[in-house]
């Protein structure tokens, strides 16, 4: 089976942000080890990481419409990615329920934030995870 533009998209995604997002949370854990308790600390950082990720995908889904045979979006493209996003919403709500009980509790802004970047994160690729599955199994 031949991937349409919408499967590759969905891999392309998935694969740059575990790629570059995934480095950024490496490098804020270091940072955060050596005592890095300044959210204005790790603002650089996020902002190499997103206009990284941005370039990936912009790169990635330009390959993907050049290997794609100009299909068109159906309706089981739509049912796939509703799907997708309606099963994997919960943990961005978790997160963010999370994050407020932390500030509630006293906790670092640093740590909350980033509390709330990796259920952002894990929410999303939870969603690609789904639609690649669902692409490859059948919905």
């Amino acid at each position: 089976m031949n991937a349409g533009f919408e499967e590759k998209s969905a891999w392309v995604q998935f694969g740059a942000l575990v790629l570059v997002l995934g480095s950024y949370f490496l490098a804020a854990t270091k940072m955060y080890s050596a005592g890095g308790n300044d959210i204005r600390a790790y603002v650089p950082v996020f902002s190499i990481s997103v206009v990284l990720l941005v370039v990936t995908l912009i790169a990635g889904n330009i390959v993907a419409v050049a290997t794609s045979k100009g299909d068109q979006s159906d309706e089981r493209d739509r049912m796939i990615a509703w799907r997708s996003e309606y099963l994997s919403s919960w943990v961005l709500g978790v997160g963010i329920i999370g994050a407020i009980c932390a500030m509630v509790f006293g906790i670092n802004n640093v740590l909350v934030a980033h509390g709330l970047l990796a259920s952002l994160l894990l929410s999303t690729l939870l969603c690609m995870g789904l639609r690649i599955l669902f692409y490859r199994r059948g919905v």
